[in-house]
C-alpha cells in the first residue's frame, strides 16, 4: 500500500492574524510555541479505505492510513490534540455487528483526546452508546445536551480544559436539536438547549474563570443551511458569540479546503472548519503563541491515502 499525503495548505502570506501580529513574526520569534489541532468528523464507522473502484473516493481514508498520519505529526509537534465532531457511528457493517465498540477501540488506539456527540451516535439508543463508554479512552463534552435524567448523567461533561507548551486550551461541545431528526426513544429525556446561549456562557467561563488562551467550539451543528439560513449553524453561532477561537463542525459533511474566517460579534476574526467524512480527511489547524500568548494561525486539510 503506497502511502500519499496531499497537502492543501493556507500560504503564510495568507494566515489569519488574531491579536494584531501575523505568522511571519511567529516563525521568526524562537520563543514561540506552536500548538496543532486535528480533527475529523462524521467518520460513520469507517474503519477501511474505500475500495480502488470507488468512483469518488478511491483508495482514500481508512483508520491505519489516519493513525500514521497522526503519529507523523505527533512528533512534529508534541503540543497536539486530536478531537472529533461527532457522528462516529453508524454507515457501515462494523457498527451493525460490534455497536460502536471497535469505533472507540480503534479511536482510543489513535489517542484521540476529546469527542462530542452527533445524532448518529444514539441509533443504537443512548443505552447502546452508554454501554459502549468503557471502550473509550477519550472523555466526551457536549454543553447543550442536559443528560441529567438520563443513563448518560455525569459521562458527558460541558468542557474539559488541556495544557499543552504552557498554553491553556478550553474545549466545549454542542450538538444538533435531536427532536425531528432522531427518533425519541433512542435519546429518551435528554433535553437539547440553545447553542448560542450555552456557548456564550462557555466562552466566558473559559475565558475568564478558566484563564484559556485558546477557545474551541466541537460542534454537531452543521455548517450552514442555504434553505433555511436562519437554523442555528457555525457559521451563525460563529457571528452571535465572542471568544472562540476555532469551531470544529460536523452533521453537514462541508469539506473545506481551509477554514472559513467569520467576524465574531466583536468584528474579530475567527475560524470554522470541517472536513468532510467517513475518515477521508484530516483536518489541521496551527495556532502559534508569541511570549505574551498573542497568536496567529493557519490551516490545513490533508487527505488521507
Amino acid at each position: 500500500m503506497k502511502r500519499r499525503d496531499f497537502i492543501q495548505q493556507l500560504s503564510a502570506g495568507s494566515a489569519l492574524t488574531i491579536g494584531g501580529l501575523g505568522l511571519q513574526s511567529f516563525v521568526q520569534d524562537p520563543k514561540t510555541t506552536k500548538i496543532t489541532i486535528l480533527h475529523t468528523n462524521d467518520v460513520h464507522s469507517h474503519i477501511d479505505p474505500f475500495d480502488p473502484n470507488d468512483g469518488k473516493n478511491a483508495n482514500q481514508g481508512g483508520v491505519a492510513r489516519r493513525a500514521n498520519l497522526i503519529e507523523s505529526i505527533r512528533k512534529e509537534n508534541p503540543n497536539t490534540l486530536l478531537l472529533d465532531a461527532g457522528d462516529i457511528f453508524q454507515g457501515t457493517p462494523y457498527f451493525n455487528y460490534y455497536g460502536g465498540e471497535l469505533e472507540f477501540k480503534l479511536m482510543s488506539m489513535l489517542k484521540y483526546d476529546l469527542a462530542t456527540i452527533g445524532n448518529h451516535d444514539f441509533d443504537n439508543s443512548i443505552e447502546g452508546l452508554y454501554t459502549q463508554l468503557p471502550h473509550a479512552k477519550f472523555e466526551f463534552v457536549s454543553a447543550n445536551y442536559d443528560f441529567s435524567n438520563t443513563i448518560m448523567n455525569t459521562h458527558v461533561k460541558p468542557y474539559k480544559v488541556f495544557k499543552r507548551g504552557g498554553i491553556k486550551i478550553g474545549v466545549f461541545g454542542l450538538g444538533v436539536k435531536l427532536q425531528g431528526l432522531v427518533d425519541k426513544s433512542l435519546f429518551k429525556e435528554t433535553k437539547y438547549l440553545d447553542p448560542i446561549e450555552i456557548s456564550q456562557d462557555m466562552s466566558r467561563i473559559l475565558k475568564t474563570e478558566e484563564k484559556c488562551d485558546l477557545i474551541i467550539c466541537l460542534s454537531h451543528l452543521g455548517y450552514f443551511y442555504k434553505n433555511t439560513p436562519n437554523k442555528i449553524s457555525d457559521l451563525n453561532l460563529a457571528a452571535a458569540t465572542k471568544n472562540i477561537d476555532l469551531i470544529i463542525g460536523g452533521h453537514t459533511h462541508t469539506f473545506l479546503e481551509k477554514p472559513t474566517i467569520v467576524k465574531n460579534s466583536n468584528d474579530e476574526n475567527m475560524l470554522v472548519n470541517q472536513v468532510g467524512a467517513y475518515g477521508i480527511n484530516l483536518g489541521r489547524i496551527d495556532f502559534y503563541f508569541d511570549r505574551d500568548k498573542n497568536k496567529s494561525t493557519n490551516g490545513t486539510s490533508i487527505i488521507v491515502q
